[in-house]
């Protein structure tokens, strides 16, 4: 083979190349873009010795959709439907980024029960994030059987947000200004039930796999990445907080009300494989916690802000008063206007920190729209992970890591 010829190829990262060295032999082989243990359209650029992993490239935008220049071009309230579909199992949080950010430039106050009927939502997301996490990590080491549990638990979830706000997926419930309907009839009591039998679950699920040998081998003492690293590298979240450090924007720059709930930061001590898998598990019951006080002491009064220059006006006015009629159609028709200026709204998602950067030019469209996606971010991680480690425990240890893919390709 020509020197050309072994470049050309080594440059196009091929299926496979074979590299010699004296009796070294390393293999550079692609996982993904379509591969079941990549959770969704990544690329990892893998060099194999042997088994070993010597080094990975993640590599992303297979499923690259626009999604932020999408927005700069629709109203604000009509981009909430867009920005919530860039990550399929966080969608409240998405909204609740990006209403927060126009919120902020408008200076406009949320309502107390808005805010609270936006937490109760946000937990029970973040509950059924952590249970497709927890399926298909156990799928990945071969436990099926938690896969089907946890989509149980999940399809309960669902079923509430259907019962709230008319849809399973992208719910669009979050509004600029608050929420918007009022949780209907019947729905306190579904919940509570739910919230009843969760902490059973989470205690059901640890049994199952805390002392099944195939995952403490592929957990405990594995993949482990000390705070340093993971702050250098911009790491937020469950794998920040398995390394010991308690960072929750939830705690330290509290949103929404979250300063009026009380609950606890599940940390780790090691960083590894099996701190990430105890935090994400103990902050199913954390959420349950949240969601009953949310229920106890949910507020009276409006769930979206009554200026009508930035919420629809209830229908019921539309047919006694002419400035509502006139209202509602400018809002349908054109959007209400934000003042020139620009904000950056972070939140605690179930990954880390979701941003939304949002600055308004004084039209009825943003002028820029961007998000920090938190496994866009966190997927840096993956090398120091998993370098020097067996490619079985590449697969474990890119399951603990939660990229799901979500919000990572907008």
């Amino acid at each position: 083979m020509s020197d050309l010829t072994y470049r050309e190829i080594e440059a196009s990262h091929d299926i496979a190349h074979i590299e010699h060295e004296g009796e070294q032999e390393l293999l550079t082989l692609n996982l993904g873009p379509h591969h079941p243990a990549t959770h969704g359209v990544l690329r990892l650029l893998t060099t194999l010795e042997g088994e070993v992993v010597r080094d990975i490239v993640p590599m992303i935008g297979y499923v690259h959709t626009g999604i932020e220049k999408t927005a700069e071009d629709k109203a604000y309230w009509k981009a909430i439907p867009v920005v919530e579909r860039m990550d399929y199992l966080a969608y409240f949080f998405n909204a609740m980024a990006f209403c927060g950010a126009v919120e902020t430039i408008l200076e406009l106050e949320v309502p107390p029960r808005g805010q609270w009927l936006r937490v109760l939502h946000m937990e029970l997301n973040r509950i059924m994030s952590h249970l497709v996490w927890l399926g298909t990590s156990a799928l990945d080491l071969g436990a099926i059987s938690m896969f089907w549990y946890c989509f149980r638990d999940r399809e309960t979830i669902l079923d509430l947000f259907e019962m709230s706000t008319g849809q399973r997926m992208h719910t669009r419930y979050i509004q600029v200004g608050g929420v918007i309907e009022d949780i209907p009839p019947g729905f306190e009591t579904k919940v509570r039930e739910f919230c009843a039998d969760m902490p059973d679950r989470v205690d059901q699920f640890m049994a199952l796999l805390a002392k099944n040998e195939i995952v403490l081998h592929r957990l405990r003492d594995v993949a482990a990445v000390d705070e340093e690293t993971l702050l250098g590298l911009g790491v937020t979240g469950p794998l920040l907080r398995a390394s010991g450090n308690s960072w929750d924007l939830r705690k330290a720059d509290p949103y929404s009300g979250y300063e009026n709930f009380d609950f606890k930061i599940p940390v780790g001590t090691s960083g590894d494989n099996w701190d990430r898998f105890a935090v994400r598990t103990l902050e199913i019951k954390e959420s349950v916690k949240i969601i009953l006080q949310a229920l106890d002491g949910l507020p009276e009064g409006p769930y979206i802000t009554e200026n009508r220059k930035y919420a629809l006006p209830p229908r019921h006015e539309l047919a006694t008063s002419m400035e509502a009629l006139i209202h509602h159609f400018k809002l349908v028709t054109e959007g209400f206007r934000v003042p020139p200026g620009e904000a950056y709204y972070p939140i605690e998602s179930p990954r880390g920190e979701m941003g939304c950067f949002v600055r308004s030019d004084g039209s009825s469209k943003p002028a820029r729209v961007h998000m920090r996606d938190p496994s866009f971010v966190n997927l840096q991680a993956t090398k120091p992970m998993v370098q020097d480690l067996y490619i079985a425990d590449l697969i474990a240890t890119l399951a603990m890591l939660d990229p799901i893919l979500g919000g990572i390709d907008r």
